[in-house]
């Protein structure tokens, strides 16, 4: 795979995502990464899906950052790659969001795309 590829697969997580995940792992007994995954529907034709989680996947990539740790399948990575794991906390209230650019088109929940 070339340097292209690898960078095009990575998918990274800011700092407010991390604090976050930070947090909320640390109040689930027993858990120790959040798990994003695509799935097929949703009103786009794919959607996004958080699960917290206490074990690691053969398949999985691990994101980590300060103390979070996000585990993404490989096929899910392949329609992620290149995203941003994002937390908002605005007038809308507080959400975890994907900046994808390979979605060409979403909804107005933020966890159903296109591509």
């Amino acid at each position: 795979m070339g340097a292209d590829a690898k960078t095009a697969m990575k998918v990274e997580m800011t700092e407010a995502a991390a604090k976050r995940i930070a947090r909320i792992v640390s109040a689930e007994a027993g858990k120790t990464a959040l798990r994003v995954s695509v799935e097929g529907g949703g009103c786009s034709g794919f959607s996004y899906k958080f699960d917290l989680v206490d074990t690691r996947n053969d398949d999985d990539v691990a994101i980590e950052k300060d103390g979070a740790t996000v585990l993404i399948d490989d096929l899910s990575l392949v329609y992620m790659g290149g995203s941003v794991i994002d937390f908002v906390d605005d007038l809308m209230g507080q959400s975890f969001q994907i900046r994808n650019p390979n979605a060409v088109a979403s909804c107005g929940c933020g966890t159903s795309f296109s591509i």
